[in-house]
């Protein structure tokens, strides 16, 4: 059985605090830290890149880093990234892949010793997982388009995560982009056990209770 798993994006903290920020989250009951990395091509935004995933992990030594990669060449990124401490690697199916497809970098992401995720655009369908689902560790299924954080939710891909969850009844589904209490719930309700929360959880007064909020809808649909 799947479980509740919450992972506040560091895209939205104080980046001059990040290792401070990532702490905090963990003490606030954070299971994930979720960092976006982004190339300015396959997004036009520039982010994070192996150099910080590495300072957050001499940090936070324990941390599971959960790195979304919105970057045109994935497979150019494998071996920094695990260099770097990343845990999971999610890239889109969207992508340039390598020679041998998604298979090939799904099993080199493996073989550098990280777990691996496929993510998926607004307007992919969840179909596009299927040919390699047996061999993944998560979906993500993105709830805004990627690229920027402060983005509304998009409900229409409510969808997507019960055909994802109807198929897969043992897969970690990641749902990211305007989540909040607020929107949370629709998106648990479909199936979704993983969440990711940016601006919601940093541009709150109480960050410890929006997490505890999130989990707590995750944890009702999954009783």
């Amino acid at each position: 059985m799947v479980k509740s798993i919450v992972s506040p994006s560091l895209l939205s903290c104080d980046l001059a605090n990040i290792a401070t920020d990532a702490a905090q989250m963990l003490s606030y009951g954070a299971d994930w830290l979720h960092m976006d990395i982004m190339d300015g091509h396959f997004v036009p935004n520039l982010s994070f890149g192996p150099p910080v995933i590495g300072s957050l992990r001499k940090a936070n030594k324990e941390a599971f880093l959960d790195c979304h990669l919105m970057v045109s060449q994935p497979a150019n990124w494998v071996e920094p990234m695990a260099k770097a401490g990343t845990n999971l690697f999610t890239f889109h199916i969207e992508s340039e892949l390598p020679e041998g497809g998604a298979a090939a970098l799904i099993k080199s992401i493996k073989d550098a010793g990280m777990k691996v995720a496929i993510a998926l655009k607004p307007d992919t369908p969840a179909e596009a997982i299927d040919p390699y689902a047996d061999q993944l560790d998560m979906v993500l299924v993105m709830t805004v388009v990627p690229g920027f954080s402060g983005q509304s939710f998009m409900g229409e891909m409510m969808p997507k995560v019960k055909a994802i969850r109807a198929k897969y009844p043992e897969m970690d589904i990641q749902v990211d982009g305007g989540l909040s209490p607020k929107t949370v719930d629709s998106a648990t309700a479909a199936g979704a056990n993983v969440v990711v929360a940016a601006s919601a959880i940093f541009g709150s007064n109480d960050r410890k209770g929006v997490i505890d909020a999130l989990r707590a809808s995750i944890d009702r649909s999954l009783v």
